[in-house]
């Protein structure tokens, strides 16, 4: 494709050679203090003759730590003489943010999941997800892109599917969904960041691409670590990249869930002190508050409530006590048969 050709980002792999490879995507950038200087960005690729690609992907946001720790778990044990195919692996996407530990790089505050399909001649963070959605999706057959809460959301571990659609047309990736073997996966016809995000740009190239939200605070878990690697070895498997006798058997049945339109979300409607009044995984209600908002500075002000819009399950809750009106302090799943 001539608009690949495009990306300023060089490859010290090569992406056909058999075997384990590691090296650097170089961003170059030139600095005050490195004239000629480059980003170096991480990239393992293994592979074993013909076969289906993943792409697995980490650190989009680089305060989302639990994709990021199991895609280096990954790199250290898969072995290329037990794969039929390629995997390439990208676990810090947006290494200034991953070095940072910021959502956001520090060095033009880009957001990598809003800012697909890139620009080749942008900013530093457009040229990262330019480089990913036109030179490595499409070398892939499925991509898996790890995601969590980062700082500011704790989500209920869980794995997804955003390009969903109920007609049917999306079963490929429902499929690959369930086979990721997650204890709460959901699917979503409408993603925060639409097309902007590395699964729409997936969608582009009509690759299936499978997410998670694999816990937040800005930390790691083991039980959600534990989701992550089981579902990245099952998703190989699924994928043909690894045989059937390596599937892992998850601890329980998935339960699918929807996340829908604006009325699965709730914000804050004012700034100040964040009191939840329910936790994670609670079964609420249409009309039920959802939360308190105090005035620390004027205690005897009587708090703004937040409500829930609709019946749902609480997959994702605000993490910082400290708010402001727009901060999402709850979005809800419902049950779906697929």
């Amino acid at each position: 494709m001539a608009a690949a050709s495009r990306s300023r980002i060089v490859a010290e792999v090569d992406f056909d050679r058999n075997g384990r490879q590691h090296g650097f995507l170089r961003l170059f950038h030139s600095v005050h203090s490195s004239a000629y200087g480059f980003i170096p960005i991480p990239i393992v690729v293994l592979k074993n003759g013909d076969g289906p690609t993943a792409l697995l992907v980490s650190g989009t946001h680089g305060d989302e730590y639990e994709g990021q720790v199991a895609l280096c778990n990954v790199v250290k044990v898969l072995d290329p003489a037990s794969i039929q195919g390629r995997v390439i692996i990208l676990p810090a996407a947006n290494f200034p943010a991953a070095l940072a530990g910021r959502r956001t790089s520090p060095i033009d505050e880009g957001n990598l999941n809003r800012l697909f399909p890139g620009d080749p001649d942008g900013s530093v963070t457009q040229q990262i997800a330019y480089h990913i959605e036109h030179e490595l999706v499409p070398m892939a057959d499925l991509v898996c892109d790890l995601h969590s809460g980062g700082s500011s959301l704790m989500y209920i571990p869980s794995a997804l599917f955003g390009n969903w659609r109920r007609d049917g047309s999306t079963s490929a990736g429902v499929e690959a969904l369930k086979a990721f073997g997650s204890p709460i996966a959901y699917v979503a016809e409408q993603q925060q960041g639409g097309g902007r995000t590395l699964s729409g740009g997936a969608a582009r190239h009509d690759v299936i691409c499978i997410g998670t939200e694999a816990g937040g605070s800005g930390h790691v878990t083991r039980s959600a670590l534990r989701m992550v690697e089981r579902g990245v070895n099952n998703i190989l498997v699924h994928l043909g990249v690894l045989p059937c006798s390596a599937h892992i058997t998850p601890d329980e049945p998935t339960r699918m869930l929807e996340v829908g339109g604006p009325d699965y979300f709730v914000y804050a409607p004012e700034n100040g002190l964040f009191e939840p009044l329910v936790e994670l995984g609670d079964t609420v209600h249409a009309g039920q508050p959802a939360a308190r908002i105090h005035l620390p500075e004027t205690p005897w002000a009587k708090p703004a409530i937040a409500h829930f819009a609709r019946d749902g399950f609480v997959l994702c809750k605000r993490v910082p006590g400290r708010t402001v009106r727009g901060d999402c302090l709850f979005h809800l799943g419902t049950d779906i048969s697929l």
